[in-house]
């Protein structure tokens, strides 16, 4: 997850405490119990991730008719 210090704090990292996550850029941490305490207690904030546009076409699923639905079903 990628977070930012809120504004006029420094954040220390989890395993290293004279290394400073700050409101200049997002850091990439881990998704631990440590992270999301702070930013439950306001320290840090989640950083939006930059929507990716998928060039997948996906093919809608095919139309079942009610009377198959029933024979699948068994009634």
């Amino acid at each position: 997850m990628k977070v930012k210090a809120r504004s006029g704090l420094r954040v220390p990292m989890e395993h290293a405490s004279r290394q400073y996550i700050t409101v200049a850029e997002a850091v990439d941490v881990p998704d631990t119990a440590y992270y999301h305490r702070r930013v439950a207690d306001g320290d840090l904030v989640v950083e939006a991730a930059p929507a990716v546009e998928s060039s997948v076409d996906v093919a809608p699923s095919p139309a079942v008719e009610s009377s198959a639905k029933k024979a699948a079903k068994g009634a």
